[in-house]
């Protein structure tokens, strides 16, 4: 090691922010075509980066270390792993970095050397390592596509390709050995995805298998959305392959044009690539990861089967960069292309976390996942339907161990095209954390929300100077941006929601989400949800200076949401189910049509609802916005004209200055920094439409109220209704109200009960209930299929004369 070359150097300290002066500094350099018995100069590298950790632990702490990383691929063949040895302190960081004009690639995969032979109908076979087990293969760079029913279309909007019979009886009848294939599909809320195993044939044909814990809520299975893959006798399209793990052949179907000769063919065998291992009394410190590419990293959608608290998500603790024990390092100008599963994952302890620069691109599941321990959370519970009392709740604030990511930043970085496998994901998910930060980030092409705020949270969040859209592609009900404050008093035993924050329990609410939650300066486009939805009992947030292009903003149950001066483009504020003391406040913003409402309790809503302008496109005149006033019992100075916005068609929804949105106290921001900053990432980034997305036109649904059987009901109507009551998509009679003494009433059936099915069959509509209840004869019973808080539950009707 006395030839290193040690010379006084500025090393920034990216992580925590700082600029130190350092004395003393070891280089090490490393490279593909190095030798481990080299001296690690760069004229000698060293070929692995565990040859060069374990030079680097000689300096580490004491001096500042760089790793220097030559061109090309450094193959893994187990995880490499940093420890509070590898350590670097304030003044003399450890960092590894791309050399120069190099993109040095880390994988977690194995370059296969094959000879190709013709199989039949233009597909391929090759011999492969008898060991290898992979569900992951790359050609040249590009992953490819896993034998599949049916086949991939870019175009589909779930699964890349969908279809009813995708593990039916008979079509299993085409497949000799199954096991080992895979079944996916939706939840029939779209409330996320669930994955098995095929584990074989019964002696009825039809197919056996195991999983379906990826979706925390449970459920029924979409009846149409659905796909089978690594099937032998589903490969028969361009792209596609198998591996026969008994025979140890590898097929191929390649695409026209592919010289397979000099391809180049890579396999996953790794999960995590990075991981940095400490805990709070010995954290890894002081390293930074700079300017590399990391691919190859497995599948873990059949991994992700912990239950992620009262959330639809279940979860897979790893990633392909694991931070897990960590203090002030960073990751930074990196690519992460085309992982199996989660991107990034900082798990339990970690403080001051920074990744910084990079591109995600897609990823399995989620971009960047920032998760705490459970037992950092008081009274943790693990499923929508559970619930506590009042009288075994801890009332101590806040989280009740450090065992958790704090004081983390995610900062210009491109997260697109995640969640390709799984589907309860995020561009960025924040759970059992506090103090995360996510700033100038274009997060776009999500099936589900771009960023997710999960339950138990002990906020301090800020999402500022973002761009999201393009997301809820796959999913239902959901947002942009998306959150939930099923805490530990949301649906609590014993305790009156409704008059909670004016008496003797209103710190319930503030025990977790202790700190503010604020998202500003961003902007956001959700064509099939919410630009902003704030769903189950969210709380403590402060929202101001968005503008939201389609969706508009969504508060649910919860309590102390301000939001303010926000632009609603081609939408408004949606209500949904207020406690009458939420505390929240809506003033200063512009909204595009009135309040969408859905489940309110009578007017006034909120504490403050006022000041705010519904723009009238053409109209010079104020006047006053009496359709607002109406709803809310508010509103008094309220007012409907042209906001007089500056240019909206290039996308800048500021103000003039003469404009009546002014004078009701909205203030202009900033409409050009949205979004990543980094050259060569705007250079890719994309942008959100700026105009209205055309709408479907269809068979409107009925709006009237009418009887049944003497009680009154009415169809489930909108995306608002089918989010408040839980339906699979437009569907199901609302019970709006049942007379007391009536024969439905001592049945069972409620107010806001759902009727989803009369004796097993579906009840779309209204209609449907008088159709198939118009043969019911006295005496007769029959059981109906009710959607009650958001829960199935059967109850049997006797007919009455």
């Amino acid at each position: 090691m006395d030839r290193i070359m040690k010379k006084q150097l500025v090393i920034s300290l990216t992580a925590i922010g700082l600029v130190v002066p350092v004395i003393h500094a070891a280089s090490l350099y490393v490279a593909p075509t190095g030798n481990d018995a080299g001296a690690g100069t760069q004229q000698q590298p060293f070929a692995t980066l565990q040859r060069a950790q374990q030079a680097a632990r000689k300096f580490a702490g004491r001096e500042a270390v760089t790793v220097n990383l030559a061109d090309g691929t450094f193959y893994l063949s187990a995880p490499l792993v940093f420890t509070a040895e590898d350590s670097g302190n304030a003044k003399a960081a450890v960092v590894y970095q791309a050399l120069p004009g190099t993109k040095p690639v880390i994988s977690g995969g194995v370059e296969l050397k094959l000879k190709w032979e013709p199989y039949k109908d233009g597909i391929m076979q090759a011999k492969v390592p008898e060991d290898l087990k992979t569900e992951e293969i790359f050609v040249n760079g590009t992953r490819q596509i896993l034998a599949r029913y049916p086949n991939f279309d870019a175009r589909a909007q779930y699964f890349d390709g969908f279809a009813e019979d995708a593990f039916s009886k008979e079509r299993a009848a085409r497949w000799a050995d199954p096991a080992g294939g895979y079944c996916h599909a939706m939840h029939p809320a779209l409330w996320g995805g669930f994955t098995w195993i095929i584990t074989g044939k019964d002696a009825n044909g039809e197919i056996t298998k195991d999983g379906g814990w990826q979706n925390n809520r449970g459920g029924g299975v979409h009846k149409t959305i659905r796909f089978v893959e690594n099937i032998f006798e589903e490969l028969d399209a361009p792209g596609e392959w198998f591996l026969n793990r008994k025979t140890h052949v590898l097929y191929f179907y390649p695409p026209a044009g592919l010289d397979l000769t000099k391809a180049k063919v890579a396999a996953t065998r790794l999960t995590n690539l990075i991981e940095l291992r400490g805990d709070a009394q010995q954290p890894v410190r002081f390293i930074a990861l700079k300017g590399l590419t990391f691919r190859h990293a497995n599948r873990t959608v059949m991994d992700t089967r912990e239950p992620l608290l009262r959330s639809d998500w279940a979860i897979f603790r790893g990633g392909a960069i694991l931070f897990n024990g960590a203090e002030d390092c960073a990751l930074e100008d990196a690519l992460i292309d085309q992982v199996g599963g989660n991107a990034v994952f900082v798990n339990n302890y970690n403080r001051r976390i920074t990744i910084r620069g990079c591109e995600i691109a897609k990823a399995g599941a989620s971009g960047v996942v920032f998760l705490g321990d459970y037992n950092a959370a008081r009274n943790p519970l693990f499923n929508y339907v559970q619930t506590q009392k009042l009288a075994g709740i801890d009332r101590t604030p806040g989280p009740k161990s450090d065992n958790y990511p704090a004081d983390c930043l995610v900062d210009d970085c491109l997260i697109h095209l995640t969640g390709r496998v799984e589907k309860q994901t995020a561009g960025v998910n924040i759970d059992l954390a506090q103090n995360i930060t996510v700033r100038h980030c274009s997060i776009y092409d999500m099936p589900r929300a771009g960023i997710n705020i999960g339950d138990g949270c002990w906020g301090g969040h800020l999402i500022e100077f973002c761009d999201v859209f393009d997301t809820v592609k796959e999913t239902g009900d959901h947002g942009s941006f998306n959150s939930w404050g099923r805490d530990r008093y949301w649906h609590l035993g014993g305790v009156n929601m409704n008059t909670l924050t004016s008496g003797p329990d209103k710190d319930l609410p503030m025990l977790d989400a202790a700190k503010p939650t604020i998202l500003r300066n961003s902007r956001w486009r959700c064509d099939h949800g919410w630009d902003i939805d704030l769903d189950d009992g969210s709380s403590n947030y402060h929202i101001y200076n968005n503008l939201c292009l389609n969706g508009g903003i969504k508060n649910r149950e919860g309590y102390l949401r301000t939001v303010e001066n926000n632009i609603m483009v081609n939408n408004s504020f949606h209500p949904h189910l207020w406690y009458p003391a939420s505390g929240d406040v809506f003033r200063h913003n512009i909204v595009f049509a009135d309040y969408r409402p859905a489940v309110m309790q009578a007017p006034p809503w909120g504490e403050v609802m006022d000041h705010n302008l519904w723009h009238t496109p053409g109209q010079n005149a104020t006047q006053p916005a009496v359709m607002l006033q109406k709803q809310s019992q508010r509103d008094a100075n309220s007012l409907m004209a042209d906001a007089q916005f500056v240019d909206p068609a290039s996308g800048n929804y500021q103000v003039t200055d003469g404009s009546p949105a002014l004078k009701l106290g909205f203030k202009n921001f900033p409409m050009d920094q949205f979004g990543v900053q980094k050259p060569a990432l705007k250079a890719l980034a994309r942008t959100p439409l700026l105009v209205a997305a055309a709408k479907k036109k269809g068979p409107q649904r009925d709006v009237r109220e009418q009887d049944w059987r003497g009680t009154k009901v009415r169809n489930i109507i909108g995306q608002g209704e089918m989010s408040a009551f839980g339906t699979p998509g437009e569907s199901g009679v609302l019970v709006v109200a049942v007379p007391a003494g009536s024969p439905l009433a001592a049945a069972g059936l409620q107010k806001d009960d759902v009727i989803l099915k009369l004796d097993g069959k579906p009840i779309v509509q209204f209609a449907d209930l008088t159709r198939l209840s118009a043969s019911l004869k006295p005496g007769q019973e029959i059981k109906l299929g009710i959607l009650r808080s958001q829960k199935e539950v059967t109850i049997v009707l006797r007919i009455t004369p």
